[in-house]
């Protein structure tokens, strides 16, 4: 004999097997948080030819749960707000900083529409709820919003271009694998996926695409940069060279070393040996930089910033 309490616990645990988590891959410590039938926000679109004219509204009905920071979502609910920190430069950092920028991935991927627009065309209203979103989870400070809505608008803009490189163009003869989205990221609607792959295969992003990759080959002095940041490198080195002044050449050289602290590349070691002997040549007092055209401008040879320098005995000839 089962019980009615028995019987009961098996109907609940079979529902909530229903219920679609989110890659671990994709949020990392994000999770499937069911829905708040009074708190529930959704997206909803005043026409179905138009996904970018979609914003959140909050519904009293129940319908299928939003996918969040399960951590981010508790603290909402008990009103526990992180301050962001800034450095001396007046740039987020710290923990707080780093999981907000994560958060702001989270809803850039999940809240905004996938659609082929720029972000500038994007209804204002969704912006500004993105921007209430996370301010009801961390304390952003004074001129926060600008940061906030920018940092979205480029985590939406990787996400649509990832889509597009790893998901898409790789699969461009092969129609029947671009039927549904990729299962990562099953939270997106059929209509968008399909109206964005087709946007994608079409002649005009195939002229864009490969101007941009025309673009990107010309790039000499790639970086090994990680998610921290320049943001977060700056924070380490402030740690571990603490004497050392942290000024653009230098990050610049940091994010170009691998583990061991050496430049494999022979370009980019060339150049962070010119920015080695400019800074000597600054420190001797043999050579001044202004602002606008410091040792790493004068290293990369920046021509509209040429002239602006002035040597003495083993100066540098501006480029």
């Amino acid at each position: 004999m089962v019980s009615k309490s028995q019987s009961k616990e098996a109907q609940a645990s079979k529902g909530q097997g229903k219920d679609i988590a989110v890659s671990k891959a994709q949020m990392g410590e994000s999770k499937y948080v069911p829905s708040n039938p009074a708190k529930k926000m959704k997206f909803s679109s005043s026409s179905e030819k138009d996904p970018s004219s979609t914003i959140f509204d909050a519904m009293t009905k129940s319908t299928c749960g939003i996918n969040t920071m399960s951590h981010v979502v508790k603290r909402k609910i008990q009103k526990i707000k992180h301050v962001v920190e800034y450095n001396k430069s007046g740039r987020p950092h710290g923990k707080a900083a780093i999981e907000m920028q994560s958060y702001i991935g989270v809803l850039a991927r999940t809240r905004i529409p996938l659609v082929d627009k720029k972000w500038t065309q994007l209804p204002k209203d969704l912006k500004e709820q993105i921007w209430e979103v996370v301010q009801m989870a961390y304390v952003v400070g004074e001129g926060g919003k600008k940061m906030v809505l920018s940092s979205a608008a480029k985590k939406w803009k990787d996400f649509k271009s990832t889509l597009t490189r790893q998901f898409i163009l790789p699969f461009a003869n092969e129609k029947e694998k671009l039927k549904e989205s990729p299962q990562l990221y099953n939270f997106i609607k059929k209509s968008q996926w399909d109206a964005f792959v087709a946007s994608r295969l079409s002649p005009d992003f195939e002229a864009v695409h490969s101007e941009q990759s025309q673009r990107r080959e010309k790039c000499e002095y790639n970086h090994r940069l990680s998610r921290k940041g320049y943001v977060g490198l700056e924070d380490q080195l402030e740690e571990t060279m603490p004497s050392e002044e942290i000024d653009r050449s230098l990050l610049w050289k940091k994010v170009r070393e691998d583990k061991q602290g050496n430049i494999p590349d022979p370009k980019v070691a060339e150049k962070a040996k010119l920015i080695d002997d400019l800074k000597k040549q600054v420190s001797e007092g043999t050579l001044t930089v202004f602002e606008s055209n410091d040792v790493l401008t004068l290293a990369l040879g920046t021509p509209e910033h040429g002239g602006r320098v002035r040597g003495v005995g083993a100066g540098v000839s501006p480029t």
